[in-house]
């Protein structure tokens, strides 16, 4: 969220507007009665969210759940993990792009420096939340030479780094395709010195691919949206602060769950709309971005703002 976009005189969402914890729990029920297994809390920041521990225990006390999980910048971490753990998640998932605090500031117009983190990274392990991911976005010119440093760090530590091609998230970015790493180049750079060998999927519409290292040190992932369009696989559905539902990251609109839930709509009514959105989507931009760049050499499609939806 750039600063010089969405300064401190930024005019966010009157906090009514925002869902009520019992609100987010019914709606995360009822997408669990549709067959829904995993819940993920994002952002933004996440960790923002006054009292946050009083919705994930909402959360993880829903019948059929089987997985309660949150990515956080990790800058509060360390404050919140032994009350979000206590609270019933499971495990956690931490951003994190270069071990350097110039790069990583680079990359993030980040506040708090690189062991701040670190700090939550700790925190959340000894408050057992594993596994522990570190998501690491990686932009050509900026921080692909932090990559085996952070692969070489984490793996030490037995917690799973997984790399990100840099995406085209909504319009602040300033997103070009020569700014894209392949995911074929970030395995190879830590296969030359740690040789990988690929292993199965955990789930079906698993985004990450999952690399293992060879001598048993644990694993690495790679999220390959852009070289590698998984459109076809998606199973994952977003659910904004403020009620709308998403079925694509990229989405340009999103579908108004909280008008019918405050207009006093049944749970029956609820879920046919849920699952009308869900069974009519046909969303497939990062295929289309793939097409687009490779014929046009440029992508110009719309898209919601990351900072809405999460990740």
């Amino acid at each position: 969220m750039p600063r010089e976009v969405y300064g401190r005189d930024f005019a966010f969402l009157p906090r009514a507007e925002l869902l009520t914890f019992e609100e987010i729990t019914r709606l995360a029920r009822l997408f669990v009665d549709l067959g829904v297994e995993k819940v993920r809390l994002t952002g933004g920041e996440p960790l923002l969210r006054r009292d946050l521990p009083g919705l994930v225990a909402m959360l993880a006390a829903l019948p059929g759940l089987d997985d309660l999980t949150l990515t956080t910048n990790g800058s509060l971490l360390a404050r919140h993990a032994r009350a979000l753990a206590e609270a019933g998640l499971r495990r956690i998932s931490v951003s994190l792009d270069s071990l350097d605090d110039e790069v990583f500031a680079r990359l993030n117009d980040a506040a708090f420096p690189v062991s701040a983190v670190l700090d939550g990274i700790a925190a959340a392990e000894a408050a057992g939340l594993r596994p522990i991911k570190v998501n690491m976005v990686v932009r050509q010119g900026v921080n692909e030479d932090s990559v085996l440093p952070m692969a070489r760090h984490f793996r030490e530590r037995g917690h799973i780094l997984r790399l990100i091609e840099y995406m085209d998230v909504g319009h602040t970015n300033g997103w070009r395709m020569a700014d894209v790493v392949p995911a074929a180049e970030l395995l190879a750079m830590i296969d030359a010195e740690m040789p990988l060998v690929a292993i199965p999927p955990e789930y079906s519409g698993e985004v990450a691919s999952r690399w293992a290292y060879r001598d048993g040190g644990g694993e690495v992932g790679v999220i390959a949206s852009v070289t590698r369009p998984f459109c076809a696989d998606c199973t994952r559905a977003r659910l904004t602060a403020d009620g709308e539902l998403y079925t694509c990251l990229f989405a340009t609109t999103g579908h108004d769950l909280r008008s019918p839930l405050r207009a006093g709509a049944d749970d029956a009514v609820l879920r046919d709309v849920i699952g009308r959105v869900w069974r009519s989507r046909d969303d497939r931009y990062s295929e289309l971005r793939s097409l687009a760049t490779a014929e046009l050499g440029r992508v110009d499609l719309g898209r919601v703002e990351m900072s809405r939806i999460g990740g």
